[in-house]
């Protein structure tokens, strides 16, 4: 299996040639890419997380990155909407998924953030497969260690993710960013949501993600002024600061992205959200997740292809970065 033909480029190993090998036929790598230990050094690794000991509704998204990796055994290596080879460009491989401690959200916290330390350790980026949301914390303790300074975020989500507590527990799939905050790992000058909606415990959550620095667009933002204009603000909020992009796929509608843990009615289409990811190009992104699928409520792979495509993008978006 490790000497299937491959498309080779700048000296980069690239994806299982899907002219010569079935895209169904093989390991489920993502994007069909080499496995970490088959390359020397890598600029971004896929890293997947199996942990859903946080949500708050329905179970499931341990089973995500898997998922999400069968799905992406249909990318190609050119991005022509951003005329970019991405594997090209860079060294991507899928460095399989953390072993983290399903019954003991803090002992996982503290495993998520210790090797992500160790995968960035020579300058890797990190795009990470959840799981669910709980795990974008201790990425972003990790990003932020690496850049050396509080990160810049922003942040696609049906719900803002900035709760206090959940039943008394402070680390939940619901309180991330509220803990970010208080931590000081990210720039409260340029932290914003995408895409919420939905009914809220009360008035005062928006006055604390406020407070907390959060600017938000909400998916009728997003429909009512339109993509480029939503671009254009988030371009100006963040500049050109170290940027974490964290990916609730909930972001989307649920007609989008069904198979996913607390569905939200009214959300983002696919493209629209495809489309303002490609409108940061340039941007300094320094890593980024893609969490909350859940396979079992998934039909005909619809979330799964969504969020492929996702990862895709910002793993091109990640080779180019130095535009900025």
């Amino acid at each position: 299996m490790n000497n299937l033909p491959r498309v080779n480029a700048n000296g980069h190993i690239g994806p299982v040639d899907a002219a010569q090998v079935p895209r169904y036929a093989g390991a489920a790598t993502f994007a069909r890419l080499p496995r970490l230990d088959q390359v020397e050094q890598a600029d971004v690794a896929v890293v997947g997380v199996p942990f859903d000991s946080g949500v708050s509704y329905r179970p499931g998204a341990r089973f995500g990155g898997n998922h999400v990796r069968e799905a992406s055994r249909l990318l190609r290596p050119y991005h022509p909407a951003l005329d970019a080879s991405p594997f090209e460009n860079l060294q991507v491989a899928d460095a399989g998924d953390m072993a983290v401690n399903p019954f003991n959200i803090n002992e996982a916290i503290e495993t998520v953030q210790q090797i992500a330390l160790d995968l960035t350790e020579q300058g890797t980026k990190l795009l990470t497969l959840g799981g669910d949301h709980t795990i974008a914390l201790p990425l972003l303790r990790a990003a932020a260690e690496r850049a050396g300074s509080p990160v810049a975020m922003l942040h696609f989500d049906a719900h803002l993710d900035t709760w206090d507590t959940y039943f008394g527990a402070e680390y939940t799939h619901g309180t991330p960013f509220r803990r970010a905050v208080e931590e000081g790992i990210l720039d409260t000058e340029a932290i914003s949501h995408v895409g919420t909606r939905g009914p809220l415990y009360g008035k005062k959550d928006l006055e604390d993600d406020r407070r907390f620095g959060f600017g938000i667009l909400t998916s009728s933002d997003v429909f009512r002024q339109g993509v480029d204009e939503v671009v254009a603000k988030l371009r100006d909020r963040i500049g050109s600061r170290p940027l974490y992009i964290s990916v609730d796929i909930d972001v989307l509608d649920p007609a989008h992205a069904p198979g996913t843990g607390t569905p939200e009615a009214g959300g983002i289409t696919s493209r629209e959200l495809l489309e303002i990811l490609r409108g940061l190009r340039g941007l300094n992104l320094v890593g980024a997740d893609v969490v909350e699928v859940a396979p079992a409520y998934d039909h005909a792979d619809i979330t799964a292809v969504a969020a492929s495509h996702v990862a895709y993008d910002l793993i091109t978006l990640m080779g180019l970065s130095d535009e900025h």
